[in-house]
C-alpha cells in the first residue's frame, strides 16, 4: 500500500499541477486577451491622435500662408501710403513756394505803389497798418524812398519802426504808438 501511495500522490499531485497549470494557462489567455484590447485601444487612441495632429498641421499652415497673404497686403498698403505722403510732402512744398511767390509779388506790386506815392500819403496810410504788414513794405522800399515815408511820419512810430527794423523783429504784438 505504501507503494500504491507512493505511486498514488505523485500522480495526485501531477493531476492537481496540471490544474493549476490549466488555470494558469487560462488566467494568461484571459490576460493576454486583456491586454491586446487595450494595446488595440491605444493604438487607435494613437491613430486618432495622429489625424487630429495632422488636420492641425494643415490647418496651422493655412492660416500662416493667410497670414503671410495679410502681411504681404499690409507692406504694400504701408508703401502705397508712404508713397504717397511723399507725394503729398512734396506737393505741400510746391504750393508754399507757389504762395511764397504770389505773397512776393503781391508784396512788390503794394512796394512800387507805395513807391509811387507821395510821401506824406503813404507814411499816413502805414501809419494806420499793423505794425508787421507797414514794416514789409517799408523794407522792400528803397532807402531813399523808405527815408521820405518816415520822415514824414508821427516821429514815435517812425521811431518804433526803425528800432524793429534793427530788431529784425516782424511780430505783430508789437505795439506802436497811434495819435
Amino acid at each position: 500500500m505504501r507503494f500504491f501511495k507512493l505511486l498514488f500522490i505523485p500522480l495526485f499531485l501531477f493531476a492537481v499541477d496540471n490544474q493549476k497549470l490549466l488555470d494558469c494557462y487560462e488566467i494568461f489567455d484571459q490576460k493576454k486577451a486583456e491586454l491586446e484590447a487595450e494595446a488595440e485601444k491605444i493604438l487607435e487612441q494613437k491613430e486618432a491622435f495622429e489625424a487630429l495632429k495632422n488636420t492641425y498641421m494643415v490647418l496651422m499652415k493655412k492660416k500662416e500662408k493667410r497670414l503671410k497673404e495679410k502681411e504681404k497686403e499690409l507692406n504694400a498698403t504701408l508703401t502705397k501710403i508712404e508713397n504717397e505722403k511723399k507725394n503729398l510732402q512734396a506737393l505741400i512744398k510746391k504750393y508754399q513756394e507757389i504762395l511764397q511767390a504770389i505773397k512776393n509779388a503781391k508784396l512788390d506790386k503794394i512796394t512800387k505803389s507805395y513807391a509811387k506815392m507821395r510821401p506824406n500819403n503813404a507814411a499816413q496810410i502805414l501809419s494806420n497798418m499793423k505794425p508787421k504788414d507797414a514794416l514789409e513794405i517799408l523794407q522792400k522800399l528803397q532807402p531813399k524812398v523808405m527815408a521820405k515815408i518816415l520822415a514824414k511820419m508821427d516821429p514815435m512810430k517812425a521811431a518804433k519802426l526803425t528800432e524793429l527794423m534793427q530788431k529784425g523783429d516782424n511780430n505783430e504784438s508789437t505795439d506802436i504808438p497811434k495819435r
